[in-house]
C-alpha cells in the first residue's frame, strides 16, 4: 500500500469509516446477493447478465417484477404476453 493512500479505517484500525452517499441501496445489495449465490440477474426477454441498477427496466407483470436489460427487450416482453 502507497504511502500516500488514504488509510479506510478508523484510528482503531477495525471499523471502517463511511463517505457520505457509499451506502448501497436495496437493488444494489439484491443484485450482489445474487452474485454471490450465483444466481446472477439477467434480462426476462434475452437473458443478457444484468450488470447494474442503472441498466435495469423493471415492470411488474401478474404480481412479479421482471427485469430487463433495455425498453426494447421490455416491449418485445409485453407484446409476446399479448
Amino acid at each position: 500500500m502507497a504511502e500516500d493512500s488514504e488509510d479506510l479505517f478508523n484510528e482503531d484500525g477495525m471499523e471502517e469509516e463511511y463517505l457520505e452517499g457509499d451506502e448501497i441501496d436495496e437493488l444494489e445489495e439484491g443484485f450482489m446477493k445474487g452474485y454471490k449465490d450465483n444466481n446472477i440477474a439477467t434480462c426476462a426477454m434475452c437473458r443478457r447478465v444484468l450488470k447494474s441498477k442503472d441498466e435495469t427496466i423493471e415492470i411488474e407483470i401478474n404480481d412479479e417484477t421482471l427485469r430487463f436489460c433495455s425498453e426494447r427487450c421490455a416491449e418485445k416482453f409485453k407484446l409476446a404476453q399479448e
